[in-house]
């Protein structure tokens, strides 16, 4: 019998997980639309009076996502209210969805990382995740690696798609 060689393990390939850089942290999505009368109208002395009365020391070291769920009309001012309540609690505020809030984190993330160790290699960027990675996280990853690597995949070492192939000098 013959002896099976791990073809990918001994390749040059070098795999990109955004998983390894995913912040720990709780994560929590505030809807406004609590604070609106009947989801829809910001009336400010009660929007201010409700912000006034809320928690905000339950946000300590979370990120923070503020949205509203409901197609109120919200004036620019008020989620920047809510967003200095929760300044001296929260690790982040962002305006959007948790999705938007991780987003943010990982352009934050990957813009400090060095991607030069990845010059003149075949990288792929590990697709399957147990942590939700976002969309925006994997287009930007890739966009930071193109002026590096030879070649850009995506998926697992068994089942990748080419993204990218540096053309012939």
């Amino acid at each position: 019998m013959e002896e099976i060689i791990n073809k990918v393990a001994n390749s040059a390939l070098e795999v990109f997980d955004l998983e390894d850089y995913y912040p720990k942290g709780m994560r929590v999505q505030i809807d406004i639309s609590q604070w609106l009368l009947e989801g829809f109208l910001l009336k400010e002395k009660d929007f201010r009076e409700h912000l006034k009365n809320h928690d905000w020391a339950q946000y300590q070291d979370q990120y923070v996502a503020i949205n509203c769920s409901t197609d109120a009309i919200i004036p620019a001012w008020a989620l920047i209210l809510v967003a200095v309540q929760l300044a001296p609690y929260a690790k982040k505020v962002v305006n959007g969805t948790i999705e938007d809030l991780d987003g943010s984190l990982y352009e934050e993330i990957l813009s400090k990382l060095d991607f030069s160790e990845y010059k003149n290699k075949p990288v792929i960027v590990k697709g399957c995740s147990k942590k939700p990675v976002p969309m925006r996280a994997y287009i930007l990853a890739t966009s930071y690696l193109q002026p590096f690597a030879r070649s850009i995949m995506y998926g697992e070492a068994c089942s990748a798609v080419p993204l990218y192939k540096e053309s012939k000098k």
